[in-house]
């Protein structure tokens, strides 16, 4: 079982859960593995079906839907091996960890327990030492942390103001297969968005307050390629894979280093 948290974590953003299961499905095609996204905000009778017809080797779930089906006896603590907790650090951070600490309490002692994060704050630490059996811990030094072979540029403005005809004069000039621009505000997107329609550019915008099939729509119109340039918040700084991608813009400076090497 894979956990897995919803960007903006109130609303959601289950195109991270599903990018999983695609992933999954792909390196299992041959072993006939079978996966279930268990995202939150869907049918649950649906779910209840899906799950007791299907018997899925992996679930990649988020936490309050894999809780609830945990209760509801539709996943089964005995047949559960490993227990994946993907972007810990995130996730704690944003609290779930009174759910997650409810999950780990309903299954095995004897499961497997792999956690990944970005960082190492005390509450992942706290996690390792509550679930985790002498783990063995694999860690990148902050110093090792780099974008090699990516080229950085920075263009010193010395006006906020002056920022955006800045940017209008890089889309002019630059061939840009597809873009990235991040921003630190829900508020800075919709600001900027409307700015570049103005200016006729033609851009998309993505944040934690559309809603759900919005986002799907804009993020599947993103990937497919049909969309080239994406205004968004830090909602998409981590696991956002899209290959086609030649530039990234950081409208606003990243409000931490995490970010700013995960985008």
């Amino acid at each position: 079982m894979v956990l897995k948290s919803r960007r903006r974590y109130n609303k959601g953003q289950s195109f991270h859960v599903s990018k999983i299961q695609k992933v999954i499905l792909a390196l299992g095609d041959y072993m006939g593995a079978t996966c279930h996204a268990c995202i939150g905000g869907t049918n649950v009778r649906n779910e209840m079906q899906k799950l007791q017809a299907e018997a899925p080797h992996i679930v990649v779930g988020t936490p309050g839907r894999v809780f609830d089906m945990l209760n509801r006896r539709y996943l089964s603590p005995k047949w559960i091996k490993m227990f994946v907790l993907d972007e810990a650090d995130e996730m704690l951070s944003r609290g779930f960890k009174d759910q997650i600490y409810e999950i780990f309490q309903k299954l095995s002692t004897n499961i497997q327990v792999v956690l990944l994060s970005a960082t190492m704050p005390t509450d992942v630490l706290e996690v390792t030492k509550k679930f985790m059996r002498d783990p063995i811990r694999i860690l990148v030094k902050k110093e090792e942390l780099t974008l090699e072979g990516i080229k950085q540029f920075y263009i010193n403005v010395e006006r906020e103001e002056w920022k955006l005809d800045t940017l209008c004069d890089l889309y002019e000039t630059l061939t840009i297969t597809q873009a990235v621009i991040f921003l630190n505000t829900r508020r800075k997107v919709d600001w900027l968005t409307e700015k570049m329609h103005s200016r006729d550019f033609t851009v998309s915008a993505l944040h934690g307050d559309m809603d759900q099939k919005e986002r799907d729509v804009i993020m599947r119109e993103f990937r497919s390629g049909s969309s080239r340039v994406l205004i968004t918040t830090d909602l998409l700084a981590r696991g956002i894979d899209v290959q086609q991608v030649s530039l990234v813009i950081n409208y606003d400076l990243p409000t931490n280093r995490e970010n700013y090497i995960h985008s």
